[in-house]
């Protein structure tokens, strides 16, 4: 890949926690869980009625009621998060057009805007479907409305890998620096899956918690009682650039990033394979990439969902690769909801913080042990540690496995050699 180094040199987010970054991470440090009973639509007859939505947000204030009818809730959340990312780095776009570019990530796309006109063509007939169907629904569309909002001239791409689909958005931002196609990257995922028809199709996989009842201790990574996912919606994004631009720039420089693995498991449609092979491989690939040990390795954001196959595999995949010294672990899908698409980049984000702030966020609802998942998963409280390199792992249906390794600004030059 060459000698090009990559930064992150600014974070924003929109999440089940708050609307910005330090709302969404001091809910973690406070152990918040961000699910609570379905409000965006009726939800009454669905066997699932709770979900992890993005609260207090209003797209008319924000576009302006004509922009916000044309651009899906996928879409809105994408361009909100990126616009705090992209103040946060201090960018001056207008100086390198040609040489800034997009990564962005979503898992479904706009499932809103194509619900909305299923129902318009079956009530009232195809003359009645909104022309703007077909460009506010496709999943590249958050990266399109990106490039055109900040003149982004450059390399321009979107990953559609299910729950690792930011992860991967990420990492080909990474790789597309280092091989010089590009010296900044806006990269990122955004998801706005919390519908009827989003809810009932993970229903009847049966891959959702049915704890309607309490819907703040559903979402139970790691637990003896867990029962499945909660259904998230956000958008993370990250500014990623050439480490020797951002220093002539006087960019903040949050963190590097140092390490991306990638694999496939080539097994189920979407199960994880029983013994964790390709997040292994993934993890594995990562840390050779950063030129890093197992050992160097103080925290891992887990893709820990809360369903029962996934979190023992993961457990066992991380046993595989750490051995008998497994780094600090959580899963902040205990707060946050599974964001699906945005899920890697929400995490990876908070990976950057945990560095910066050298405490782990917590995986709350964690109360009774599983035997088969026996590490520490930092219950329930934040905790206090010096992590100089975080971890974050996504595993997506289809069989996609991404691991990517980020190191603290002033620390990671070392292993980066």
């Amino acid at each position: 890949m060459g000698n090009r180094r990559v930064v992150v040199t600014g974070l924003g987010a929109i999440s089940p926690l708050g609307l910005d970054v330090e709302q969404t991470w001091q809910g973690l440090l406070a152990g918040r869980s961000g699910v609570g009973k379905i409000t965006g639509f009726d939800a009454s007859a669905l066997p699932v009625r709770i979900a992890a939505e993005v609260k207090g947000f209003d797209p008319n204030e924000t576009f302006g009621r004509r922009r916000a009818r044309h651009l899906d809730r996928v879409v809105q959340l994408a361009l909100v998060a990126t616009k705090e990312a992209i103040e946060a780095s201090k960018l001056d776009v207008a100086s390198i057009p040609e040489r800034a570019g997009v990564v962005y990530a979503s898992g479904i796309g706009g499932i809103q805007t194509l619900e909305e006109g299923v129902r318009t063509l079956i009530t009232r007939g195809a003359e009645w479907v909104n022309p703007y169907v077909v460009p506010m629904m496709i999943p590249n569309m958050a990266a399109g409305e990106i490039a055109m909002e900040w003149q982004l001239l450059g390399y321009n791409s979107c990953t559609v890998t299910a729950c690792s689909a930011s992860a991967h958005a990420i990492g080909t931002a990474f790789d597309a620096i280092r091989m010089g196609r590009a010296d900044v990257i806006v990269c990122g995922g955004s998801e706005a899956a919390v519908t009827p028809v989003g809810i009932a199709g993970f229903a009847a996989m049966k891959a959702l918690s049915t704890r309607n009842d309490e819907p703040e201790r559903a979402s139970r990574p790691f637990d003896a009682e867990r029962d499945g996912f909660v259904l998230g919606e956000g958008a993370a994004t990250l500014v990623l650039e050439e480490r020797e631009f951002a220093l002539r720039r006087g960019a903040p420089v949050l963190a590097e990033l140092l390490g991306y693995g990638a694999t496939s498991d080539a097994y189920h449609v979407a199960q994880p394979h029983p013994d964790g092979d390709g997040i292994v491989r993934a993890m594995a690939a990562a840390l050779a990439d950063a030129g890093l040990s197992p050992g160097d390795i103080g925290y891992v954001n887990a893709h820990g969902t809360s369903t029962a196959p996934n979190d023992r595999v993961e457990t066992v995949a991380l046993k595989r690769v750490f051995g008998d010294r497994v780094p600090l672990v959580s899963s902040t899908k205990s707060m946050t909801g599974h964001t699906l698409g945005a899920a890697g980049a929400l995490e990876s984000l908070i990976c950057v913080l945990a560095i910066q702030n050298s405490v782990v966020p917590p995986t709350v609802n964690l109360e009774n042990k599983d035997p088969e998942c026996d590490l520490d998963y930092v219950a329930n409280s934040p905790r206090a540690a010096k992590v100089r390199f975080a971890m974050n792992n996504s595993l997506g249906f289809g069989g996609h496995n991404t691991a990517l390794i980020f190191g603290a600004a002033d620390g990671a030059s070392a292993a980066a050699g």
